[in-house]
């Protein structure tokens, strides 16, 4: 009898040995590396934001957060959406209000890394595509532009931004008053090029020369950044008058974070540009 109890002991020790898992392999508990290189790109209501992706073999995707002021105990990211690439657009965002992001990546088991350690910040802007005005010579009811309000205005209206002339020889923008700056930024391959407006260059006329695929920043008398690029210009003809057709953005959050160097600017005399503005 006591020899059927060992057998019958020993042979449940082994059936239950049988379903055991017996597996050695250490769980996964390491994260990943924070994502590296983010940075964003300010569109109108939309960001969108770019970064390298992680080198580890196992990663799986990203978190992307968003803040309302840099992360930290009083001001914590929330988690906004999630991607498996290098890239995340952030739409339906309020124009004019700063927002704060980050990245974190995560692999299959569900390790979560640290959040990225760049400080990324975008402002959304309203923008606008092929806008065109005219001479101020020839049609100055439609020679200004009010960023604004996005609308057109004659060229000695007080609520114009910058307006458009040519004398026959060369295209120039004007803008009309010392309170307000402009500069040519150079050339650009899209009107997202340029980002940040320079702490340099300013027009000591108030004035600058038109050129296609230029990209320029113009700095309003309110302290808002505004920059356009001209996509276009239109010779005049027999009875049409030269035209400019350009693509812009204006940021309605005053002395922005996006477009935010303030340069020091001198409000003395300015030098006249051609048509004595």
């Amino acid at each position: 009898m006591l020899r059927r109890l060992l057998f019958l002991v020993s042979a449940a020790a082994l059936i239950g040995g049988c379903n055991e898992d017996n597996s050695t392999a250490p769980r996964d508990l390491t994260p990943p590396a924070a994502p590296r290189g983010v940075y964003s790109v300010t569109g109108d209501h939309t960001v969108w934001l770019h970064w390298y992706g992680n080198t580890e073999g196992d990663v799986a995707g990203y978190h992307i957060y968003q803040g309302e002021c840099a992360s930290g105990p009083s001001c914590p990211y929330t988690l906004i959406g999630s991607t498996t690439g290098s890239t995340f657009e952030v739409d339906n965002l309020q124009n004019g209000v700063t927002r704060y992001y980050a990245v974190a990546a995560y692999d299959a088991a569900g390790n979560e890394s640290d959040l990225s350690y760049e400080d990324v910040h975008d402002t959304p802007r309203p923008e606008g595509w092929d806008q065109l005005i005219s001479n101020y010579l020839d049609q100055p009811a439609v020679s200004g532009w009010d960023f604004s309000s996005f609308t057109l205005r004659p060229n000695t209206d007080a609520a114009t931004d910058m307006y458009f002339g040519y004398d026959g020889s060369v295209y120039m923008m004007f803008v009309p008053d010392l309170s307000t700056d402009i500069q040519d930024a150079g050339w650009a391959s899209t009107l997202d090029a340029i980002d940040i407006a320079p702490t340099q260059g300013w027009s000591p006329t108030g004035a600058v020369e038109l050129i296609v695929g230029h990209c320029y920043v113009v700095w309003t008398r309110d302290d808002h950044y505004a920059k356009f690029r001209v996509t276009q210009i239109t010779p005049p003809g027999p009875s049409t008058p030269a035209r400019v057709q350009f693509d812009w953005a204006y940021q309605v959050d005053p002395g922005n974070v996006e477009l935010r160097n303030r340069p020091v600017r001198p409000k003395g005399p300015r030098a006249p540009a051609w048509p004595g503005a």
